[in-house]
């Protein structure tokens, strides 16, 4: 199942009042990971990327591009909506620039082996079926490339009160069988898996896990994305997953 043509119509509608309630937050500093604005210096998620060629799954207005390339990283910001790229383009006027391409996660216009990282924050990831999306990251990776990359929580989900649009300290879904969610009535559709489902897609594609990161806000941290009960639900059960894994060498063909 796949919602490409829903997505992307729904990124179209939201993502102006998007960017001006969240920008302030998502673009406040470089490399900031998830709800909570965690910086990458303090998870090590992304690490040093010097000389690396890197693809954004879904740049949004191009906050973390945007802070690559103004360290000379050499990144590529990809997004499903034409309206979050020309936020990004007028973001970028008098910044660093970078290219910026049109297309789904689904569906990578890039050939094989062209990026060196793929990340995205809650991105690309969270708005493609994984079992499509992520064959396409590896198949895109170089030997030795890793993907980087947040999503929301199992917990977030089975805990979420759909009454008072609020995470609580209460079950209120089934664990087993996470994988589609509606956001809105027009079929757009975000994806959620569990954990061990996760790591059969990663598998399934020829990629290594090397760390799956639990992000944990510091105490009386607030986030713009999320309303939970008690209030520092985030700090006591994990809101977000950020999975790192690799792409391995071809093994050696043995000689006869």
């Amino acid at each position: 199942m796949t919602s490409i043509g829903a997505n992307r119509r729904h990124w179209n509608s939201i993502s102006r009042d998007y960017q001006a309630e969240h920008d302030p937050q998502i673009g406040a500093a470089p490399r900031l990971w998830g709800m909570f604005s965690i910086p990458d210096t303090q998870l090590d998620a992304l690490g040093d990327v010097a000389g690396k060629r890197l693809l954004e799954l879904g740049c949004g207005a191009g906050q973390w591009s945007g802070s690559l390339a103004a360290e000379g990283t050499r990144v590529v910001g990809l997004d499903l909506s034409e309206v979050q790229l020309a936020a990004a383009a007028e973001r970028m006027s008098n910044r660093a620039r970078f290219p910026l391409v049109q297309g789904a996660a689904e569906h990578l216009p890039f050939a094989p082996a062209s990026f060196d990282v793929v990340f995205c924050d809650h991105g690309g990831l969270s708005w493609a079926p994984p079992r499509l999306a992520i064959p396409e990251v590896a198949r895109v990776l170089r030997p030795a490339g890793r993907v980087v990359f947040t999503v929301t929580s199992p917990w977030n989900e089975v805990c979420y009160d759909d009454s008072t649009d609020r995470v609580t300290a209460q079950l209120r879904r089934d664990y087993f069988g996470l994988a589609a969610a509606s956001e809105d009535a027009d079929g757009a559709t975000s994806y959620q898996l569990g954990y061990g489902d996760w790591i059969r897609v990663l598998r399934g594609a020829g990629l290594v896990v090397e760390d799956l990161i639990e992000p944990r806000p510091d105490s009386g941290a607030h986030s713009g994305y999320l309303e939970t009960d008690p209030p520092d639900w985030a700090r006591r059960w994990p809101a977000e997953m950020l999975w790192i894994a690799c792409k391995p060498w071809p093994s050696a063909r043995t000689v006869p």
